[in-house]
């Protein structure tokens, strides 16, 4: 792919749009939330953009944009929201609509894919049953009807076994098939419009690029129109023919894609931009052979042939044992990265919890940190030197207690490791560790997580690993559902840290980009085997493994911008 004045292309894109014709036009909307004091605050202020039949308009922005709620808006989906302004929609104007009208709108004329799936879908009903809801509310189907329907609907989502898949409750499918079902649940009444609200957050990179794929194929297919709502600006390029980029509740640039992208006019655009994540650590000049002595102490992390296996219940004496895990060597010397990719399921949490003694199946295999064997230590003589190596866990919003202040969060493990300081001492831990990763104790230190942002909270993780001056940081995840701008602070902060303090990361990520920026050597896993490491420079320039190559070749679009 080529970035030579020419946008990469999800496969399968409808042709550009006939100009001088508008299916959704949004004339300076306003909206208006009730403030802590109940009285209103304007969170957006003068938003105008339009979408023709059968184009593709992404609206882009940072966490706090106001993009999502623009975009509930055109369905009047915030509960106690006030408009201002007008959103025409085929020429009837959706924010006067009665609720007649908006109910002939919602799923029948735009339809929506949710942000969260797992939020979106209904835990206590099936996937088939939700999705034939929809038309038997809008179209009158019968049950029998409504299933035949949602099983060709899944069908052209390319799900597996459509079947099983209809009749499985939400938690029983993967992310990516949770996305298709949402999908497919947005299509039910072949709507002109599918707003789609970060419809790849979070996924593996060969899932984000099927979804896309598919969510181009269809509107092909269908000829809708979609507005695409992402803080992900490669996907942004690879897919939309419009963009409107927004802050603080206004539009600050709009226009095509490749004249925004190739020649931006405001500053935070251009700022969003130059965010895309660049080589920040300086290459390795071989990876460990595996010849060297287990337990050096030169490596501050080692492992032998280690795995895991879950043991579950099988009927009532019947156990299954499954293997997750399979005889994983590696090497990570001092002040080094060692970066692990693979899909979901491929094991590599897995093994960041084994390495850590944290994996609640059975272990086996052997495990060094900084010279000292700690996979067959007593957990009585484990707990002491666990101050050492902290892991940084995916999502900080769950990891992080919201009954516990910031304060008590970053200084709970000090209680438990350096029970002989003072107050007074505990409390100057506390501080230095929020100021090294860049946070004001002043602003946040009796503040609770929900408070915070996604990129706050990220760094009260840190902090509460680094607070106990630990020499390996296990990364699971760091900057996933990160905004570009805030992720490449976050990985900046984590190369200044390691920087300063000598330390080790294991980085446990999808993210190709984040791999690029940060790591030293890497670690290609499937199916719970690893199937290639080396160097960072060796494995991109020359992957030895079909499945790096797959990787490699989804994330490929996404280096383009």
């Amino acid at each position: 792919m080529t970035n030579e004045g020419h946008t990469p292309r999800v496969p399968g894109q409808a042709p550009q749009t006939a100009q001088g014709r508008t299916l959704l036009d949004v004339r300076n909307l306003s909206i208006d939330l009730p403030g802590p004091d109940g009285a209103p605050a304007r969170i957006v202020q003068d938003v105008s953009f339009s979408v023709g039949p059968g184009q593709r308009v992404a609206l882009v922005g940072e966490s706090g944009s106001g993009k999502t709620l623009t975009a509930h808006a055109l369905m009047r989906l915030t509960e106690g929201a006030q408009y201002g302004g007008s959103v025409l929609f085929e020429g009837r104007d959706i924010l006067t609509a009665d609720a007649r009208a908006l109910h002939q709108l919602r799923g029948g004329q735009i339809g929506m894919v949710f942000q969260e799936p797992m939020s979106a879908l209904n835990p206590l009903h099936t996937i088939g049953d939700q999705i034939g809801e929809v038309m038997t509310q809008h179209e009158g189907l019968t049950r029998a009807q409504a299933l035949e329907r949602t099983l060709e609907l899944l069908r052209l989502t390319r799900i597996q076994d459509p079947q099983r898949c209809a009749a499985a409750y939400p938690h029983q499918l993967s992310g990516g098939q949770r996305q298709r079902a949402l999908i497919a649940m947005a299509l039910a009444c072949r709507p002109k419009l599918v707003i789609a609200d970060e419809p790849t957050t979070a996924l593996d990179v060969t899932v984000q690029t099927s979804i896309m794929k598919l969510l181009a194929d269809l509107q092909q297919q269908f000829g809708m129109a979609v507005l695409l709502i992402t803080h992900d600006l490669p996907l942004v390029r690879a897919f939309a023919e419009q963009v409107v980029v927004m802050r603080h509740g206004r539009v600050v640039e709009q226009g095509p894609v490749a004249g925004v992208f190739d020649a931006p006019r405001h500053e935070y655009t251009r700022a969003l931009l130059a965010a895309h994540p660049k080589r920040l650590v300086e290459p390795m000049a071989e990876a460990p052979s595996g010849t060297e002595d287990f337990g050096d102490p030169g490596f501050m992390v080692s492992a032998r042939q280690v795995g895991c296996t879950f043991v579950s219940q099988k009927g009532w004496f019947a156990r299954e044992r499954t293997e997750v895990l399979k005889d994983v060597d590696l090497q990570v010397p001092a002040g080094t990265t060692l970066g692990v990719v693979g899909e979901s399921g491929s094991g590599k949490t897995t093994l960041a919890l084994v390495l850590m003694r944290l994996a609640a199946g059975e272990m086996h295999g052997e495990v060094s940190v900084a010279g000292t064997r700690i996979d067959a230590l007593p957990e009585r003589t484990l707990r002491p030197l666990r101050a050492g190596f902290q892991m940084v866990f995916q999502d900080p919003f769950n990891a992080l207690s919201p009954r516990m202040s910031i304060a008590e969060i970053v200084g709970e493990g000090l209680w438990l490791h350096r029970p002989d300081l003072t107050d007074d001492a505990h409390r100057t831990a506390v501080i230095d560790a929020l100021q090294e990763v860049g946070l004001d104790p002043a602003l946040v230190l009796h503040c609770y997580p929900h408070e915070l942002s996604g990129g706050q909270r990220q760094r009260v993780a840190i902090a509460r690993a680094l607070v106990l001056k630990p020499r390996l940081l296990v990364l699971d995840e760091p900057t996933s559902a990160l905004d570009l701008t805030v992720q490449l602070q976050v990985l900046k902060l984590l190369v200044s840290l390691q920087q300063k303090h000598g330390l080790s990361y294991v980085l446990i990520t999808h993210d190709m980009g984040v791999i690029r920026a940060l790591a030293h050597q890497l670690l290609v896993m499937k199916d719970g085997v690893v199937v290639e490491q080396g160097t960072v420079e060796d494995v991109f320039m020359a992957p030895a493994s079909g499945y790096t190559r797959e990787l490699l070749a989804a994330a490929a679009w996404r280096d383009a911008i």
